[in-house]
C-alpha cells in the first residue's frame, strides 16, 4: 500500500477509525436470509464510477484507487466534491463475463477495474461527469447478491480463500450464481486487521 493511497484514504474515509468505526454512506441493502458469516441480499440500483489498468493486483489496486480518488475531489466537469461511499469492491472479471456485472475493483484478463459506488443523491443526469476520459458513469440495477464476511488484510488469496466458501454456500443452499466474486473493502488501510470489514459478493438468481 504506498503513501498516497493511505494520504487520499485518510481523507475519503474520514468517517472510519483504527478501531473499525464507520459513518460513510453505505450502498443500500436489505437482508433476505442470514447465516452466520453469509447473508443474502437485495441491493438497491446504485450508480459505479469505474476505471481500468493492466497488471496484476498488488500493482494496480492503489493506482486505479488513486484515479478514482482524484474524480471524487474535483476531477469532473462541475469541479465539485462527491463524498466517499462504502464499500470499495474487488473482482475478477474473465472476458467471457458481461461488462453489466455489477462490479467495482475486476480483473478482466490482466486488467482490475476499481469502483467507487456514487452517493444515492445522484441521478446519471445529476451526477458530476469526470474529466479523465478512462473513467466510466455506469448504472448497475437492483439486485440479489450472496455475501460472506471476514476480517483480516486485503489480498488477492483472500479474495480466492473466501470466494470459493461463498460458492460452496451457495451451492448447497440452492441458489444459483449469476457473475463473479466480489471482494467489498469497508475500511480504511489502518484499521486494526481483526476489527475490518471485508466481504467478498456474488450475484445469484
Amino acid at each position: 500500500m504506498n503513501i498516497v493511497l493511505l494520504l487520499l484514504s485518510s481523507f475519503l474515509l474520514a468517517g472510519c477509525s483504527v478501531l473499525g468505526k464507520r459513518t460513510a454512506e453505505e450502498a443500500q441493502y436489505t437482508v433476505m436470509q442470514r447465516d452466520g458469516v453469509y447473508e443474502i441480499r437485495q441491493y438497491q440500483p446504485m450508480i459505479l464510477a469505474e476505471t481500468e489498468m493492466e497488471g496484476d493486483y498488488r500493482s494496480t489496486s492503489g493506482k486505479t484507487f488513486s484515479k478514482l480518488a482524484g474524480f471524487i475531489f474535483g476531477g469532473n466537469k462541475a469541479d465539485s466534491s462527491i463524498d466517499m461511499t462504502t464499500p470499495v469492491i474487488q473482482e475478477r472479471r474473465s472476458e467471457e463475463i458481461a461488462m453489466t456485472a455489477p462490479v467495482m475493483q475486476q480483473k478482466s484478463g490482466e486488467k482490475w477495474v476499481t469502483a467507487f459506488v456514487m452517493p444515492r443523491k445522484y441521478t446519471m443526469e445529476t451526477i458530476p461527469k469526470p474529466l479523465d476520459e478512462g473513467i466510466v458513469l455506469r448504472e448497475v440495477p437492483e439486485r440479489k447478491v450472496a455475501t460472506i464476511r471476514y476480517s483480516g488484510l486485503h489480498s488477492e488469496k483472500n479474495i480466492e480463500k473466501y470466494s470459493e466458501k461463498l460458492n460452496e454456500w451457495i451451492n448447497q443452499n440452492g441458489y444459483r450464481p449469476v457473475s463473479g466474486p466480489r471482494m467489498a473493502s469497508f475500511d480504511p488501510p489502518w484499521t486494526l486487521p481483526f476489527l475490518r470489514r471485508n466481504e467478498v459478493h456474488i450475484d445469484i438468481e
